[in-house]
């Protein structure tokens, strides 16, 4: 798939300032994605835990390093190069970290937006430049997610709705992350809310629920139902056995079946 296709489907903005080569924040309905010359060099959302979260939950990092990091380099945009200059990580390790966070947010950021999307120029992150990323690039792995989330189990509203374990038959196997997650799963946490928790990323999270679901293993909510239609008025029955029906009844009625349908 090329770039150009790629881009008419998930962001044409992104595309356009990409081909500008813009630097700034292009804000949407689930999340943010920083620019540099183009390229993308961070990206957030609220549904996908930040490099704080996937860093000291793994206990890669204990969380008073995340704050001096944050305290000493965030003014000046650096709280990146900070960890690495003074030892807490190697540079292999925060390219690793931050790049799968980078996608993971981007993921959320770029789904299907109803609110209007903004760029704002000259806008940077606190956390700084790591290794920029290509917007086609970003935009492929996330139409790949899309795609491989559906092909797993075709039914999004296991994705924001609280996470019910359902018991395993005889002998059926869970693997050790799945049973991690399903010990955590208390019918009340979302999977955003067991990604935090368990310090991993929101798409992987996610992956695993459908699997889970897909298993049997746990509940798949049901959409709820298409309203009723509305009730046809009581004038319309009136019409229809009415012999000779003059033009602007025949246009009320015509009007009140479609406002039915």
């Amino acid at each position: 798939m090329t770039a150009t296709a790629t881009a008419a489907t998930v962001s044409p903005m992104l595309t356009r300032l990409a081909a500008e080569k813009a630097t700034g924040a292009l804000l949407r309905d689930h999340g943010t994605l920083y620019l540099v010359d183009g390229r993308v060099v961070h990206a957030e959302s609220p549904d996908s835990p930040g490099v704080d979260v996937l860093l000291t939950a793994a206990g890669r990092l204990p969380r008073e390093g995340w704050d001096e990091a944050v305290d000493r380099a965030g003014a000046r945009g650096a709280v990146g190069r900070f960890l690495v200059d003074s030892g807490r990580l190697h540079d292999g390790e925060l390219e690793i970290c931050h790049l799968g966070a980078v996608f993971d947010a981007a993921f959320f950021a770029l789904a299907p937006a109803s609110g209007p999307t903004r760029f704002r120029y000259g806008v940077g992150h606190w956390f700084g430049t790591v290794r920029p990323v290509d917007t086609g690039a970003v935009e492929r792995e996330t139409l790949r997610r899309r795609e491989l989330l559906d092909s797993v189990w075709p039914y999004p509203a296991v994705d924001r709705a609280p996470v019910v374990p359902r018991p395993a038959a005889p002998g059926q196997p869970v693997g050790a992350r799945q049973r991690a997650l399903l010990r955590s799963a208390d019918g009340v946490r979302t999977p955003a809310d067991l990604a935090r928790l368990l310090g991993r990323p929101a798409f992987h999270t996610l992956l695993d629920v459908r699997r889970l679901a897909a298993a049997g293993l746990v509940d798949t909510p049901h959409e709820a139902p298409p309203p009723p239609p509305p009730p046809v008025p009581a004038w319309v029955g009136e019409a229809v056995s009415t012999p000779d029906p003059d033009i602007a009844l025949l246009r009320r009625l015509r009007d009140a079946l479609e406002a039915a349908l």
